[in-house]
C-alpha cells in the first residue's frame, strides 16, 4: 500500500455525479435515435438499463458502465459498419459536449482530487466516455491541470474492462501496475485493475455501483472519492 504512487478514476459516478449529470443526456440520446417518438424512447433507455421505477440506472447496465459503440450496437444492432460509426460519431459529439456542459462534481471531489496532488500523487482519469468528453469534462469542473492524462474509450485499443488504460498510464507516467490504484463504481472499472495488476482496486458507492455488485472484486469500498485521502494516509501509516 505505501508503494501506491498513481490513482486512475472512473469518471462517471466516481468523480461526476452520474444520474445529475447524465439523466438529461441519456434521455436526449434515446429521442435523437428513436426520432422523437417518445414511447421508443423509454424502451432503448429501458434497454440500455434506465429503472423508470427508481429513475437510475442499473449497476453494469450499458449505459452505466459501456461506451457510445455499445450503445449503439444495442440500440441499432443491424447497422452497417459505416452506418455504425456515424451513429458513433453522433453519440460522441452529443456526450463529448453536453456531458461536459453538465458535468456536476460529486460533494468533496473538486477538494480531495486537489489534496490528492498535493500529496504528489501522478492522477489520471480511465472512462468508456470519449476522451473529449472527459477532458472537457475536466476542464468543467476546474481540475484539469491536477491530472497527467485522460483516456476515454478511443484512446486505446481495448477500453474498460481490459487493462489496455493501465498500461498507457503507466508508460506516461513510468510507473508499474503495482503502484496504481483504480477507483470506479461498476465492476467494469475494478475488472480493469485485477487485469492490468494494479496495486489497489477501490470500489466507491457513489455512483451506480452497489456494496453487493462491487464486494467480490473490490480490496476495498469507501462511500466515495472524498474518502481516499484518509484511507490511503492510515494505511500507509500501517505498513510503515
Amino acid at each position: 500500500m505505501a508503494d501506491i504512487k498513481g490513482i486512475l478514476f472512473d469518471k462517471d459516478g466516481t468523480l461526476v455525479d452520474f444520474n445529475a449529470t447524465w439523466l438529461g443526456v441519456a434521455d436526449f440520446m434515446a429521442m435523437d435515435a428513436s426520432d422523437g417518438d417518445r414511447w421508443k424512447a423509454d424502451r432503448l433507455l429501458a434497454a440500455a438499463g434506465f429503472d423508470f421505477a427508481n429513475r437510475r440506472f442499473k449497476p453494469d447496465s450499458i449505459f452505466a458502465s459501456g461506451t457510445n459503440l455499445d450503445v449503439v450496437e444495442l440500440w441499432f444492432p443491424r447497422l452497417s459498419n459505416e452506418d455504425q460509426m456515424l451513429a458513433v460519431a453522433r453519440f460522441n459529439e452529443i456526450t463529448s459536449v453536453q456531458g461536459s456542459a453538465m458535468a456536476v462534481a460529486l460533494p468533496g471531489v473538486v477538494d480531495t482530487l486537489a489534496v490528492l496532488h498535493k500529496t504528489s500523487y501522478r492522477l489520471g482519469v480511465a472512462t468508456n466516455d470519449s476522451t473529449s468528453g472527459a477532458e472537457k469534462t475536466l476542464v468543467t469542473l476546474g481540475v484539469a491541470q491536477l491530472f497527467d492524462a485522460a483516456y476515454g474509450y478511443d484512446a486505446v485499443a481495448n477500453p474498460k474492462p481490459a487493462p489496455d488504460t493501465i498500461q498507457a498510464f503507466c508508460d506516461l507516467t513510468g510507473l508499474k501496475p503495482a503502484q496504481i490504484a483504480m477507483v470506479g463504481d461498476n465492476r467494469h472499472d475494478l475488472e480493469m485493475a485485477r487485469a492490468g495488476g494494479c496495486g489497489l482496486a477501490v470500489g466507491v458507492l457513489s455512483g451506480t455501483g452497489t456494496r453487493e455488485s462491487l464486494a467480490e472484486i473490490a480490496d476495498v469500498i469507501l462511500d466515495s472519492v472524498a474518502d481516499l485521502p484518509d484511507f490511503l494516509s492510515t494505511r500507509v501509516k500501517e505498513t510503515v
